[in-house]
């Protein structure tokens, strides 16, 4: 099922547009199969710059689908865009995609210094720009200090800090960024956010998965639901919610005096459900007609004159959004 609410915008033509004028992420009818099983099917999206989300349980199609932006893979059938460079030109694609893989690969007995300054003598950079962009990626995440001690004596959120330099270290317009979150303790999480942040204020795309879903809220732009190689909706967390008829969305009302709003919503049959809040001070809602809903909360305050702090949804947020879509599969992202 899809949304609807597909919130991408192109610049400069479509999926053959020159390099440097296209600015979307584009995949059009894309399935990728490894023998008979599948990794994503029949996906169509298109991506504007910000820090989009990926969310979804195990096995759900989030590494293939990152795997194919970042040309690591090609799709079975369809095509793909990345600013306008498709994925039979990986030396191109290279250099405008930084990828953080999700799981831990370094050179025996590399440094945090080597394992950049290597990575970048591959991307074919002279020797005083190696020198140049390897600090200023150690500098944003912060590992400086621990550069030239061996990455086999880091700690896990060293490791994910370093293969995140390694990402951004050549100055990409997308970055791939698979659950880079895994690992960091509060404060380190915090300042890379804020590294997410500034990448897409500055106008990248930043492609995210993460399993941490208040995280995936509060950052994101928007986020594509993915389950069983299926993209199952797309947009803001909002909007994808508001899309979804079938379910009930749950809303929580404050007011002064809630019997008579619970009166009132069962006498014009606008919810499914009511229930009195724990602390006497409001309702938990459940209706399949929300714009009826609010308008009915509107009438209730012009026109009957009662009292209502707030009315809002009470699910919204990834986690609820995902459950209600693809059922309890979702409690495993």
């Amino acid at each position: 099922m899809s949304a609807g609410v597909q919130t991408a915008s192109r610049a400069g033509g479509g999926t053959d547009a020159p390099h440097g004028a296209a600015v979307s992420i584009v995949m059009r009818n894309v399935s990728k199969f490894y023998g008979e099983v599948l990794g994503v099917n029949r996906v169509d999206l298109e991506i504007e710059p910000g820090i989009t989300s990926l969310v979804g349980p195990n096995g759900s199609g989030k590494t293939t689908l990152m795997n194919l932006v970042s040309g690591l893979i090609r799709p079975s059938e369809g095509e793909i865009s990345v600013l306008g460079i498709g994925p039979r030109e990986p030396e191109l694609l290279f250099r405008e995609v930084g990828y953080c893989t999700q799981f831990d690969s370094f050179p025996r007995g590399v440094t945090g210094r080597q394992f950049i300054r290597g990575f970048l003598r591959l991307h074919g950079y002279a020797a005083p720009d190696v020198e140049r962009m390897a600090e200023a990626a150690l500098h944003k995440v912060d590992l400086v200090a621990a550069a030239d001690r061996k990455v086999a004596g880091y700690s896990k959120g060293m490791r994910q800090r370093i293969k995140l330099a390694q990402a951004i270290a050549h100055d990409p317009k997308v970055l791939v960024l698979d659950e880079p979150l895994n690992g960091l303790d509060p404060m380190a999480r915090a300042e890379i956010i804020g590294l997410f942040q500034e990448q897409a204020r500055q106008g990248l795309h930043v492609l995210i998965s993460s399993h941490i879903l208040h995280e995936v809220d509060m950052i994101s732009d928007r986020v594509i639901l993915i389950s069983n190689g299926y993209i199952v909706a797309e947009g803001e967390i909002r909007g994808v919610r508001s899309e979804v008829k079938e379910h009930d969305l749950q809303i929580l009302v404050r007011c002064s005096d809630p019997k008579r709003v619970a009166t009132a919503v069962f006498e014009r049959d606008s919810a499914t459900e009511v229930l009195m809040h724990d602390d006497g001070g409001g309702l938990h809602l459940r209706t399949r007609d929300p714009d009826r809903f609010y308008d009915l909360m509107s009438t209730l305050v012009l026109d009957e004159g009662l009292e209502i702090e707030s009315v809002g949804p009470a699910d919204d947020n990834v986690q609820a959004v995902y459950q209600y879509l693809v059922g309890n599969e979702g409690a495993s992202t």
